[in-house]
C-alpha cells in the first residue's frame, strides 16, 4: 500500500491530560482514515470537548503524540498551528454564530479570514455551500430569525466554507427535535460520504451514531439508504465508536461489536 494513502489522518498516541489535580484524560490512543467517522460517547466530564480542543490544538496535553496528517501538532507554536487548524472545521452545540451579521455575511466570514478578497469567489463559495446543506433562501437572515435547526446547518455551512479534510462536531443534534436532529445527522453524513471529510462526532445521543454507522447518503437519492453489509460498503472505512470513562477509552469498537457488548456498564449506559 502506498505509505502516504496509509498515514492515518489523525492520530492520538498515548495522550492524557490533567487540569490541577483532575486528570480529565489518561493515555489515549487511536487513529483515524481518511473519510473515517469517530462517534465519541461518554457521560458529562469525561472529556469529549477536551478531545476536540486537543486536535484543534487549543490545549496542549501533558504526555503523548496528537498527528494531523502525519505530522504531530504538540511541540508547534500558534504560527505552524494556525495552517493545520485551517483544515479542520468545528461546529459547536449552540452554533456559535455572530449574531449581528447574516447568514451570508457569517458563511462569507471565515474565506474573508484567511484571505479570500475576490467577492465573486467568495459569493460563489457561499451560495454553494448554503445550497450543501438547503438554507440557500436564507442569506439575508440574522441568526436570530432562524430556527435552531436552521442556525445549526448555518454553523455546518461556515465550517466547510474552507473546504476542511476533518470536521469536528461538539453535541451538534443537542436541543433539536427528533426530526431537525436527523436533519443535522443526515448532513453530517452527506459530508462524509459526499465531500469525503473525516468526522469526529461528540453526542449523547445513541441514535445519531446509529444512523452514521449503519447508513450512506445516496446522492442520487439525496437521502440515507441502509448498509447493504453489517459492517457497511460505502467506499469509506467503517464508522467507529468510543465510549469515554472517567478519562479513558472504556470501549473503542465498529456498531456491531458495541452491539455484542454485554459489558454491565454499556448496557446501562446505551440503554
Amino acid at each position: 500500500m502506498d505509505q502516504v494513502a496509509s498515514t492515518p489522518v489523525l492520530e492520538f498516541d498515548h495522550v492524557s491530560l490533567a487540569f490541577d489535580e483532575k486528570q480529565v484524560l489518561s493515555n489515549i490512543s487511536f487513529q483515524m482514515e481518511h473519510a473515517g467517522t469517530l462517534i465519541l460517547l461518554g457521560v458529562a466530564g469525561t472529556g469529549k470537548s477536551v478531545l476536540l480542543k486537543l486536535t484543534l490544538g487549543l490545549l496542549k496535553p501533558d504526555a503523548g503524540r496528537i498527528k494531523v496528517e502525519g505530522r504531530d501538532v504538540v511541540p508547534l507554536p500558534e504560527s505552524e498551528l494556525r495552517p493545520i487548524r485551517k483544515g479542520m472545521g468545528m461546529v459547536f452545540q449552540e452554533g456559535a454564530l455572530f449574531d449581528s451579521l447574516t447568514v451570508y455575511e457569517n458563511v462569507a466570514y471565515p474565506l474573508r479570514e484567511a484571505g479570500e478578497t475576490d467577492e465573486e469567489r467568495v459569493q460563489k463559495r457561499v451560495i454553494e455551500v448554503l445550497g450543501f446543506v438547503e438554507m440557500e433562501q436564507a442569506t439575508d437572515k440574522l441568526p436570530s430569525e432562524l430556527s435552531g435547526g436552521m442556525r445549526r446547518r448555518v454553523s455546518i455551512a461556515r465550517a466547510i466554507a474552507s473546504r476542511p479534510g476533518i470536521m469536528l462536531y461538539d453535541s451538534p443534534t443537542a436541543g433539536l427535535d427528533p426530526v431537525t436532529a436527523h436533519t443535522i445527522t443526515t448532513l453530517i453524513a452527506k459530508l462524509r460520504d459526499v465531500e469525503r471529510v473525516t468526522s469526529i462526532v461528540v453526542t449523547h445521543r445513541l441514535q445519531d451514531g446509529y444512523v452514521l454507522s449503519h447508513y450512506t447518503y445516496a446522492p442520487d437519492r439525496q437521502n440515507l439508504v441502509l448498509n447493504p453489509t453489517e459492517d457497511g460498503d460505502s467506499g469509506a472505512p467503517a464508522a467507529r465508536f468510543m465510549v469515554l470513562r472517567d478519562g479513558g477509552i472504556y470501549f473503542q469498537g465498529t456498531g456491531p461489536e458495541l452491539a455484542k457488548e454485554d459489558d454491565p456498564y454499556l448496557h446501562k449506559f446505551l440503554a
